[in-house]
C-alpha cells in the first residue's frame, strides 16, 4: 500500500471544499465516479482527466504519463471493481470473484517504474502508460486487502456519506471520511441534541 501524507480535496453538495485522505492510492480512485448512483460524480470523461487524477494523487511528483481511450475505459472498470470490493470488505461481505478478476488482471501488468533522482527524491521513468498506472493502483489494492490494515477498511459513519477509507491511525478509531466534513457535522448534531433550540448547520 503506497504511503503518503497527502489527500484529496473534495466538495460538499453545497460546494464547500474539504480534505479527504482515504489512506491508500487505490482508494483515491473511488471519488472520481463509479457504478450506479456514483456515476453522477464522474470526472474521468477523457484520457486527460485520468492524467490529471494521477498528478493529484499520492503518486504526484514528476509523473509524466500518456493515457489512451481504451486505458480510460479500463480505469473505469477497475474503479467499479474496487468500489464493490472495498464496500464488501467494509461491511464484512464476501468478495465477488468477478471483481477480484478485474483487479488481478490489472495487477498482472507492468507497474510504473520509480527512480531515485540525483537530489535523493523519487522520480518516475519516462514513457509511463495508463496501463502501468492501473497496474500500480491494482497492486496497491492487493497490498491493502491482504495487509495489516485490511480489517480497518471502513465506510464513513455519517448516514448520508458513502466515502470509503482505510484507518491507518495508531488508535484505529477513525469514524469519519473527514473531521472537517462529517466529523464536524456529527459534533454539531450532538451539540444540538444536548442544547435544544440550537440552530441547525447548513447542509444537514
Amino acid at each position: 500500500m503506497t504511503q503518503s501524507a497527502t489527500g484529496l480535496t473534495l466538495k460538499t453538495p453545497e460546494g464547500r471544499p474539504f480534505r479527504f485522505d482515504p489512506g491508500a492510492l487505490c482508494l483515491e480512485l473511488l471519488p472520481t465516479g463509479g457504478p450506479g448512483g456514483y456515476a453522477r460524480y464522474e470526472v474521468l470523461h477523457t484520457p486527460s482527466d485520468l492524467v490529471r487524477w494521477a498528478g493529484e494523487s499520492r503518486l504526484a511528483g514528476g509523473l509524466a504519463i500518456s493515457v489512451t481511450p481504451a486505458e480510460l475505459t479500463a480505469a473505469r472498470a477497475l474503479r467499479a471493481a474496487l468500489w464493490f470490493l472495498t464496500a464488501a470488505r467494509a461491511h464484512d461481505r464476501a468478495l465477488d470473484p468477478a471483481d477480484l478478476d478485474v483487479v488481478n488482471a490489472a495487477a498482472a501488468g507492468p507497474p510504473l517504474v520509480a527512480r531515485l533522482a540525483p537530489d535523493g527524491t523519487r522520480a518516475w521513468a519516462s514513457g509511463a502508460t495508463g496501463g502501468q498506472l492501473l497496474s500500480t493502483v491494482a497492486r496497491d489494492a492487493v497490498e491493502l486487502f491482504t495487509g495489516p490494515y485490511a480489517h480497518r477498511i471502513r465506510e464513513c459513519g455519517a448516514h448520508d456519506c458513502l466515502l470509503l477509507f482505510v484507518d491507518t491511525s495508531r488508535p484505529g478509531r477513525r469514524r469519519w471520511c473527514s473531521m472537517e466534513r462529517c466529523g464536524n457535522r456529527s459534533k454539531v448534531k450532538a451539540h444540538r441534541t444536548r442544547t435544544p433550540g440550537t440552530p441547525g448547520m447548513e447542509g444537514d
